[in-house]
């Protein structure tokens, strides 16, 4: 290991020799991959998929009206747009055009990405629109009249920076954004929170709220529901403690008295909680219903809503306007429940929808304020999304069915359990040939993905892409649950903390082991996927466990662990990693920092190293800095940056399906 660093000058984003170099490493990679006569067959498959005009155009409900954001080979950079239930049922609805983004970007001379809409209640009338520029995190705010379909001349407009902003009333916002020196946080995020009124200069706007620099983020938001108006004000610390302010009728902030680290928010008289840690004699990873205004008087008898053991897990939930839908997970199986406050503290419950064993199901959509409906997504690794739509209480519908985009004759997926090195049984996915489940068939190609961290948890779910370009050509594909997700609730995430973090990296470890003595593989035929975190994860793969892989993709990585907090967005990474400039977390951030664990006398796999030039979430210069390393201590590595995309990798599915074509075409080159 070493602290040395001659590449940061490989930071500098758009440095004259950090493009150079940039520019040298695509051309070796393109020739190394994109060249051959497969790439292109694979890349129109995969792009055929993305812009498939049979997809499934998921929708959320303003009003009367269901919007949708839509791209495809007509519409590169999409449109947003709505339509009404009766036509949604069509099989080809008549919408209404709102916006077009490659228009848009067209006339402005700016390659725009839509980045979503915050549109006004309860009129539904006006529309806060973000866009992005090539894709980054930092967006920029206009105004937008549903009504005559354009923008509002003089409206809100805001500039481009990582904006937080959200209706008050038809005449007034809360804004958080970059307002000059001493606005921002240390990690980029606005420090401040403006009420801002309409035909004001945004400068000008009253501060009513502010966090220190060393914070993460500040944000503000208003609750119109009929009958529970509140405005809230919260001061993100780090990634997982944030603080929630309830704002009197004189603009002081009123704390609501639950931990930093738990989940919490109001809705109509209830305060939701999810503790991350053991409160009030409630374990981790419940969920509990409190009277909102008896808590603020001080009272903490709560209904518990859902109570975790051993091997389940809360996954999500969702209101409608009478009732609670509840999203659990049992050895990363789906259930799906109905709760209906009752008279006192006590809720009914009731199962809304059997879910098929190793399938997933979750609510896309409901209305709250209005009615109890609800959209229900159902879908498996093999089998395609049916996208549900019912009222509590009521019949069900099917709204839509999605196709079949890759023959998955012949084909099973599977869940095994792999023993880390502690002890703990890991869950894994794998689908693929049936065949491939008989150690006697021999060993085949098998893509494994992992990520582990940051709470994200993974479920069977339908995937085209991987399907077209992975198991239609034979080969096996895995997923590994394992800890720093969520799918065992908060111990889970929590393992994987800070100094924790190598558990993460001994449960991909194991899973890979387990594939491998279960004779479905062999070293030289798996290959190992992830990206940002899961970017990490791969780095230390390579470092820690090389002999396990014939090939590694690390996309958007997150790789440089000493010094992710002085690149863009890092700073508010530390509460799951650790801190670089405390002394008492450099030791282990240095341990599970990839790029200073390389070293010219390990052989490592071959590595595919993607990022992006206008990603301000994972700074590229963690992918440019790895490679150069590598190269410099002699080892083989492909390297390509994306010029746009931001954090996702692409700003269309034209470079999305050209990305993961080269992914693919490396994979198959070493492990096919």
């Amino acid at each position: 290991m070493t602290d040395d660093d001659s590449y940061l000058w490989l930071e500098e984003v758009e440095g004259a020799d950090a493009l150079g170099w940039v520019a040298e490493r695509n051309a070796q990679t393109l020739d190394a991959l994109a060249r051959g006569p497969g790439f292109d067959a694979l890349r129109r498959e995969v792009l055929e998929v993305l812009d498939a005009s049979d997809r499934i155009p998921y929708t959320v409900r303003r009003g009367a009206f269901l919007y949708d954001f839509w791209q495809d080979a007509a519409h590169p950079k999409g449109v947003w747009r709505r339509t009404t239930l009766e036509q949604y049922r069509e099989d080809a609805p008549e919408w209404e055009l709102l916006l077009d983004v490659d228009a848009l970007g067209a006339g402005e001379g700016v390659e725009w990405v839509w980045a979503g809409a915050r549109v006004r209640r309860p009129d539904w009338g006006r529309a806060l629109v973000s866009l992005s520029r090539e894709g980054s995190d930092a967006i920029v705010v206009r105004e937008f009249d549903l009504g005559t379909r354009e923008f509002v001349q003089g409206g809100f407009a805001v500039g481009e920076a990582k904006t937080s902003i959200d209706w008050i009333d038809a005449d007034h916002v809360y804004v958080g954004t970059d307002t000059g020196p001493g606005s921002l946080t240390e990690a980029g995020y606005p420090r401040t929170v403006r009420r801002w009124r309409r035909g004001t200069a945004l400068a000008d706007a009253e501060v009513v709220f502010e966090v220190a620099t060393g914070d993460v983020a500040a944000a503000g938001w208003r609750d119109p529901t009929p009958g529970f108006e509140r405005d809230f004000v919260s001061r993100a610390r780090d990634f997982w403690h944030d603080e929630l302010f309830l704002l009197a009728d004189d603009g002081t902030p009123r704390r609501v008295d639950v931990p930093d680290d738990a989940g919490k928010y109001a809705w109509k008289q209830w305060l939701l909680v999810t503790p991350e840690s053991p409160w009030l004699g409630y374990p981790a990873g419940s969920l509990l219903a409190f009277d909102f205004e008896a808590f603020l008087a001080g009272d903490r008898t709560a209904s518990v809503l859902f109570a975790p053991d051993g091997r389940t897990a809360l996954a999500g939930h969702s209101w409608t306007r009478h009732h609670l839908v509840l999203e659990t997970l049992v050895d990363v199986a789906t259930r799906i429940e109905i709760l209906t406050p009752g008279p006192g503290r006590e809720w009914a419950r009731r199962p809304l929808a059997d879910v098929a064993p190793l399938s997933s199901a979750g609510v896309t959509d409901t209305d709250p304020e209005v009615c109890d409906e609800y959209f229900l997504d159902v879908d498996s690794f093999l089998r395609p999304s049916t996208l549900y739509r019912g009222e509590i209480g009521g019949p069900t519908e099917i709204l839509k069915r999605a196709p079949a985009h890759f023959d998955a004759t012949g084909m099973a997926a599977r869940q095994y359990f792999a023993t880390s090195a502690d002890g703990t049984r890991v869950p894994y996915f794998v689908v693929g040939p049936d065949t491939a489940h008989d150690a006697g068939s021999g060993p085949r190609p098998v893509l494994l993905y992992g990520y582990g961290g940051f709470r994200d948890l993974r479920t069977p779910s339908y995937d085209p892409v991987t399907g077209r370009a992975w198991l239609a050509r034979g080969g096996t594909y895995a997923v590994a649950n394992i800890r720093g997700g969520a799918e065992y609730g908060p111990a889970w995430h929590r393992a994987a903390l800070g100094a924790g973090r190598p558990r993460a990296f001994e449960d991909f470890a194991a899973v890979a082991r387990d594939l491998i003595d279960r004779g479905l593989t062999t070293p030289e035929r798996l290959g190992a996927v992830g990206a940002s975190n899961g970017g990490l994860l791969m780095g230390a793969m390579l470092t820690r466990y090389p002999e396990l892989f014939g090939a590694i993709v690390a996309k958007v990585p997150l790789l440089d662990m000493l010094r992710f907090h002085k690149l863009p967005a890092g700073a508010s990474w530390t509460g799951e990693y650790g801190d670089p400039d405390d002394e008492a977390d450099r030791p282990h951030l240095r341990d599970i920092s990839p790029y200073h664990r390389l070293t010219a006398g390990r052989p490592y796999p071959p590595l595919l190293l993607m990022t992006s030039t206008r990603d301000d979430r994972v700074h590229p210069a963690h992918a440019r800095k790895t490679a150069a390393r590598l190269r410099e201590l002699g080892h083989r590595v492909l390297f390509y940056e994306n010029t746009g995309g931001g954090h996702g990798g692409a700003t269309d599915n034209a470079q999305a399906a050209f990305n993961h074509a080269l992914a693919h075409t490396f994979l198959w080159q070493h492990l096919g």
